[in-house]
């Protein structure tokens, strides 16, 4: 006699098994299906506000800027564009490896 059951809801150990199984992989692809869902959000977010500081400064935004900004998806570079934007007189600059505005003095003396 097999172990399996041909016939749904027997209460084998093998459809208990791969109901367990089913159930777990589908919770934790939901949980990790919100969390990509809220990394995008908060990345879609802060190029908005990047954006809207630049705006708000009065400083020009090209075309290929903005979409440098909004296709980023990266939350810490977009995080470091966010700072320096508070601190740049051109939108170049918020690209720049580090903007002259950013540099700080080290002095270990």
């Amino acid at each position: 006699m097999k172990n399996g059951s041909y016939f749904p809801g027997r209460g084998t150990l093998v459809e208990e098994t791969y109901l367990k199984g089913k159930a777990d992989g589908w919770a934790e692809g939901r949980a990790e299906g919100r969390a990509e869902g809220r990394a995008e959000g908060r990345a879609e977010a802060t190029a908005e506000i990047v954006l809207r500081l630049l705006q708000l400064r009065g400083l020009p935004v090209s075309a290929e800027q903005q979409a440098r900004i909004t296709t980023c998806t990266d939350l810490a570079t977009l995080e470091t564009w966010h700072e320096r934007a508070l601190r740049i007189d051109r939108a170049e600059d918020l690209f720049a490896d580090a903007p002259a505005t950013e540099k700080t003095p080290r002095t270990d003396d």
